[in-house]
Formats: C-alpha cells, structure tokens, sequence
C-alpha cells in the first residue's frame, strides 16, 4: 500500500487526481477482466497499491467507481470517433464508414473496453444509466452531422435516422463483440454501409 512519502512535495489536488486516476486504472482492469464481481473496495486498493482513505477520498463506492471508469472510456471513445471522422473528409459516406469502423475496431482492440461500453452496459444498473446518457449524446451528435450534411432535411425525419443509426449502432457493436459477424472487420462495415445510407 502507498505510504504517506510517496506524495511528498506535490500539490494536493495533483495527488487527489494521481490517486483517483490509479483506482480508476484499477477497476477497469477488474472489472474488464472479471466483471462486476471482481469488484469492491478491497480489489481496487490492493489493485492499485493504495488503502481505503484514499479510496473515499475519491468514490463513495464501487458504483461511483464504475460509472468513472465507463465515462473515462466512453470520453476515450468519441475521441476515435471525432477522430476518425476529421480525417474522413467532407463525405456522408466515408464519415459514417470512419466513424463505425472507430467505435468498432475501439470496443474490440481492448475486450474490456467493449465489456463496459456494451457487453455489461445492458445488465449492470450503473453502466445501463450511463449508457443512457450516452446514446442521447450520440443521438444528438448523429443530428448535428446530418443536419450540417443535408441542412434541407425534415427535421422529423432526422431525428428518425438518428434514433434508428443509434440504436443499431449499439447492437452492431454487442454482435461484433460477441463474434457472431465474423471476423472481416471490412466485411462488416460494408454490409452495415449500404443498411445505413439505403
């Protein structure tokens, strides 16, 4: 466990966020790694080399806990995806091909990342809130690109396209995940291409 000299001489707000950065490294390699049981207060201080005080200095809980952890990678997500889409161009279709291929590739290059995003974000209570909020963010992403794309749309229509491209986002990533569209991730992606722009 941490002793008290290994903060010496920095700031206190530097040290709060070092300790809250290193329980939440900690959690999501538990719970990535081993699901919801797989965490409490315990795992994570011996996880992250640090003793309870400095656990609630940070969480009120393991809750708490989960939900940084599923809001630091869902923030790690819409990088790639803004990324991605940036250097797509001006193009419907190759911003929307970058844009599925990011949350793909992302939620499957580390396993753990798809098991908070997706896999355990429709069964745990704190994961399926946040995931929550999050497709109403992404909703609302999807509406600023296409009403940006195609400013002459029906607005009602948009918001269809949005809620429908949301929601089967969110299942492509679950069945990508769960390996049961194979493992061409190009394949993949032209198939759900053409679904989407029809």
């Amino acid at each position: 466990m941490s002793s008290p000299t290994r903060w010496a001489g920095v700031p206190l707000t530097d040290r709060r966020a070092e300790r809250r950065g290193l329980l939440i490294d900690a959690a999501f390699r538990l719970f990535g790694d081993g699901g919801e049981a797989a965490l409490s207060v315990r795992s994570v201080c011996r996880e992250s080399g640090l003793n309870t005080r400095y656990f609630y200095e940070s969480f009120s809980g393991t809750d708490e806990l989960l939900g940084a952890v599923y809001d630091r990678v869902s923030a790690e997500l819409a990088a790639e995806v803004s990324g991605a889409m940036a250097h797509a161009g001006d193009s419907l279709r190759t911003r929307t091909r970058a844009g599925m291929a990011a949350v793909l590739h992302f939620s499957s290059a580390d396993p753990r990342r798809g098991r908070i995003l997706f896999t355990d974000a429709r069964a745990n209570p704190v994961l399926t809130e946040r995931r929550a909020v999050t497709q109403d963010l992404l909703r609302e992403a999807v509406l600023t690109e296409g009403w940006r794309l195609h400013p002459d749309s029906s607005p009602i229509a948009a918001m269809v396209g949005a809620a429908m491209y949301t929601g089967a986002m969110a299942e492509l990533a679950q069945q990508w995940l769960a390996g049961h569209l194979g493992d061409d991730l190009d394949v993949v992606l032209d198939y759900a291409l053409e679904l989407v722009l029809r």
